[in-house]
This record gives C-alpha cells, structure tokens and sequence, in this order.
C-alpha cells in the first residue's frame, strides 16, 4: 500500500477488524518511511455492471457517483455514514441481480426507494432533482404523495 502523504511503499498493517456488516475489513496502517497512519478499507468487488441512461448510452457503475448524490440529498441532515453505506450495499445487491446491465431508472427509483424510509426530506430533494420538478405544483403532488405514504 502506498502511504499517501510520502508516497513510498512501505507500510505496515497495525490493525485489522470486520466492519460493515462483515462486508469489509478495515485496517490501520502506518509508513515505515515517515510513520504516518491511515486506514483502509478492503471489500469485495462487487459484480460490474453497465448502467443504461436514458438516452441508451451505457457506462460503468460508479459508486462514488451515487454516493455523493445521496449525500447531496441527505445534506444538513441527520444521516449517519453508516445508514448511507448500508443503503448503497443493499442497491449494489439489488442491481447486481439484474443482471450485466442495469437501466438507469432502477437505480434512480431504488435510491429514491431509500431514501424514502430514510429521510423524507433527503427522499423529496432527490426526486425533485431525478424527476426533473418543472414546478411548484409538481413538488406539491409529491409532498402529498408522501403524506399519503405515511
């Protein structure tokens, strides 16, 4: 592993422990060069898959991309990291088992899904941003949706 402050090469694993459900193992580490420490996470890779847009283009799953647009939603929120990477493993297992290409509306709907039992604020700034809200009448519709849905 390289350390990320001095870029050498040498590190050594100070400690590794289970984390995320089982999901991940973290390890502390530290540079036999300038004796820094980080940590890492290590988990398995999930099955790739190709994300369909609208327009029919495809390209690869990118977590970080879903991760910054829930924390976008969830932002000012209380929403722990730990409830945001649950959610995310949880799609990421949803989508896999669609198979090797995965429209970008199953992925927009299941975060929306999400974040509905998460944070009802979070859930109606993510869907006035995916659903493209034109108008105040539209983000009223929605906010009665919500109401009924409780």
């Amino acid at each position: 592993m390289i350390c990320p402050k001095c870029k050498k090469n040498d590190t050594r694993v100070l400690d590794s422990r289970e984390t995320d459900g089982h999901r991940a193992v973290r390890r502390r580490r530290e540079c036999e060069g300038c004796a820094h420490r980080f940590t890492t996470f290590e988990r398995p890779e999930i099955t790739k898959f190709l994300v369909i847009k609208k327009d029919g283009a495809r390209e690869s799953y990118d977590r970080e991309k879903v991760e910054k647009g829930i924390w976008k939603a969830c932002e000012k929120r209380k929403v722990t990291e730990e409830q945001v990477t649950k959610v995310i493993n949880e799609l990421e297992e949803e989508w896999a088992s669609i198979g090797k290409e995965v429209p970008s509306k199953a992925i927009g709907e299941g975060i929306m899904e999400a974040l509905k039992g998460l944070d009802e604020v979070a859930y109606i700034r993510f869907a006035s941003v995916y659903r493209q809200f034109k108008d105040i009448d539209t983000f009223k519709k929605e906010l009665q949706k919500l109401g009924k849905d409780v």
